[in-house]
């Protein structure tokens, strides 16, 4: 009997506990819940978690179930209890009667104690969960009231949703406007500096008007009498007119009369000169014809006369171009530096950079002082609308003269060509800018020249006559057994700025896969730097120096950082419609392995970063914008996590918000 009493005290035990870990399991899922009725989220949070609620309710009505039962089984083990104490006083009267199991006895009486004193610590533990039990109904009555709450919110939020659909727009036209605000403050305080300015020179004026005022009132006297004077003159300057032009006009006659003998004269002797073989200064007559073609232009003889360069690194290089920046007053970014640096380096797989923007940015000046400063001659051609065939690039044969006109252009390129000219300079660097390059049609007089640049062998290929003869150009002069040919070599790098107006033209898709577009976009403020420092002196850079700062495309290829940018970018212009071939991505890993590790850049982040804004996004002109705008988020979201170009990232961002309005995407450039 002992053992039976101590096993339904252990039963007791055990059934309060699990009441408790009931309770307390019932607390845990209610602060769970009190703590998901938050700030209200978006209705299709609020009905998931509207469904989690009526799963919650009905565990916990299952649970009350459960402690109704339980409660049922405490009542039982009371009146079990009760059995017990009757059972404890007849053990006491036998303990009386029965000395010999008085130990036995004293033993039960010990364990009863015990288990006295253990109830009472569990009603004491019960006392509290039953009044979380009530908090717990509390609480279920509360999220019933939250549930309706719900429901008003929930349509509540439905309207808010139109509320913000609708002023989104608002909020667009208000952020425009406040960054015209900023920009008109700017201009403001620069106006008021100018008003400042212009009230000192207005005082100062009014005062020199004073003094002028006295003197004009002395001058018209003065006045007064020289028109008197001057009226008696005028008629005797009349008959004297009248007499100069009849002496003009025999002069004129007499001029022309010469000028038709003198031109009939020379006529005479060419062609007495012709029949003999020679000109009439001597010459042969192929020699004559070239006579100009191997006269150098200035650009080559200044290049005679600069000095060598020391030997230097190309990071020093690109400080010493920096410091020519500043003492002529010029603020370029360094990564604008690098990247037009790294487009010349590139001339190999890139025929060539253009500099596009508006007017005024700086995009002629950027080429011709980078030129100075690493000591590489620099020839300027200004484009002329009426360009429309190669002939106005290279120059043509003058069949009146019998003499090739060449430009200073093919001049140059016949005193670099170290191939055909015997008497080339040798081991020096040249750049031409196209200056204007889109006032003509590009493709009309460029797209043949771009096509020998393409086909130009490799550097160590070009002492094969064979791999050569794509590449070089072939003047068109009649009557001449071997004419001569020019072939443009590494040693020559070739820019182009372009203006964006109404008068230009656009850029053919040939240029662009060809070359690397820098764009300048407007500046925020108006640059007025000053001229910091001296002008150093221009030291010619050697051939052989520039070509041991080139890297081979094999130097990165390898890398799997790069090999999966490229990827990504393949498929980005893919999904746009506008593929990239094998070239360009060559064209890509050739910039990243040539870009300069100056301090403060991260030369594979930068150059991918470099390559999408002046590769990609200009080959995106005219994509339509509703079909293509996924793959522009993504592209942008590429850049900004990807590559970690904020700058680029906004500017994309920016540009399609602008195509937005006419549904085509239109680059704009970035500001640095």
């Amino acid at each position: 009997m002992i053992t039976d009493n101590t096993l339904v005290v252990f039963i007791i035990i055990g059934a309060v506990a699990l009441l408790a870990i009931v309770q307390i399991t019932l607390a845990i899922r209610q602060d769970r819940l009190v703590s998901a009725a938050g700030p209200i989220e978006e209705l299709a949070v609020y009905e998931k978690r509207l469904e989690e609620k009526q799963h919650l309710m009905d565990d916990l009505e299952e649970e009350l179930a459960k402690r109704r039962e339980a409660m049922a089984v405490v009542a039982d083990i009371g009146a079990e209890v009760d059995g017990l104490r009757r059972q404890k006083e007849e053990l006491l009267a036998e303990w009386n009667a029965m000395g010999d199991k008085r130990e036995e006895v004293q033993a039960m009486r010990r364990e009863i104690e015990d288990v006295v004193i253990e109830r009472q610590s569990l009603e004491a533990e019960i006392a509290p969960l039953q009044a979380e039990y009530l908090s717990v109904k509390e609480r279920l009555e509360k999220a019933e009231e939250l549930v309706g709450r719900i429901d008003a919110l929930t349509t509540e939020h439905a309207e808010i949703s139109g509320k913000v659909e609708a002023m989104r727009g608002q909020l667009r036209r208000l952020e425009e406007a406040e960054a015209r605000v900023a920009r008109l403050e700017d201009r403001g305080n620069e106006l008021e500096a100018n008003c400042a300015r212009l009230e000192g020179r207005i005082a100062s004026q009014n005062d020199e008007l004073a003094e002028l005022t006295a003197r004009v009132a002395k001058a018209r006297d003065a006045l007064a009498e020289v028109q008197s004077e001057h009226s008696r003159t005028e008629a005797q300057s009349a008959a004297e007119n009248l007499e100069l032009r009849r002496q003009q006009g025999e002069l004129d006659a007499l001029g022309e009369t010469r000028s038709a003998l003198e031109a009939r004269l020379a006529y005479l002797k060419g062609e007495i000169a012709k029949a003999e073989g020679r000109t009439p200064d001597g010459e042969s007559v192929e020699s004559d014809k070239l006579r100009e073609l191997r006269e150098e232009p200035p650009v080559i003889r200044a290049m005679v006369e600069w000095p060598l360069a020391d030997r230097e690194n190309e990071t020093d290089a690109l400080k010493r171009v920096e410091r020519r920046f500043r003492a002529k007053g010029l603020h370029y970014p360094a990564r604008t530096l690098y990247a037009f640096h790294t487009a010349m380096k590139v001339n190999e797989t890139t025929q060539m950079a253009v500099l596009a923007g508006i007017s005024g940015t700086g995009k002629s000046q950027l080429p011709r002082q980078y030129a100075a400063g690493m000591g590489i001659g620099f020839l300027q051609v200004p484009v002329q609308p009426r360009w429309d065939s190669p002939q106005d690039l290279m120059g043509f044969y003058n069949y009146i003269e019998g003499k090739f006109r060449p430009t200073d252009m093919a001049r140059a390129l016949w005193a670099l060509d170290e191939i055909n000219n015997d008497d080339a300079i040798q081991d020096r660097m040249m750049m031409i800018l196209l200056d204007e390059m889109n006032l003509a049609r590009v493709e009309y007089y460029f797209s043949d020249f771009l096509s020998r640049l393409e086909s130009r062998p490799k550097p160590e290929e070009v002492g094969d006559a064979n791999e050569r003869k794509d590449a070089e150009i072939e003047l068109e002069i009649p009557n001449m057994q071997y004419p001569p040919r020019i072939f443009p070599g590494y040693n020559l790098l070739f820019a182009g700025t372009m203006n964006e107006d109404e008068s230009t033209q656009s850029l053919s898709d040939k240029v662009v896969d060809r070359a690397n577009v820098l764009r300048f976009a407007a500046p925020r403020a108006i640059n007025t730097a000053r001229p910091d420092g001296e002008v150093s002196e221009v030291r010619a850079l050697s051939q052989e120096r520039w070509q041991g700062w080139v890297r081979p495309v094999s130097a990165v290829e390898g890398e799997a950082r790069v090999r999966n940018s490229v990827e990504t970018m393949v498929e980005i212009m893919k999904d746009l419609k506008c593929p990239i071939g094998h070239r360009l991505g060559r064209a890509i890993m050739a910039y990243v392995a040539n870009y300069p590790n100056a301090e403060g850049t991260r030369p594979t982040e930068d150059a991918l970063a470099d390559q999408v804004e002046m590769r990609l996004l200009p080959k995106l002109r005219g994509v339509d914008f509703e079909i293509a705008a996924p793959h522009f988020s993504r592209l942008r979201t590429w850049v900004e996590q990807g590559l970690g170009d904020e700058k680029l990232a906004q500017a994309i961002a920016d540009s399609v918000q602008s195509s937005e309005e006419t549904g085509q995407f239109v680059w704009s450039g970035v500001t640095r």
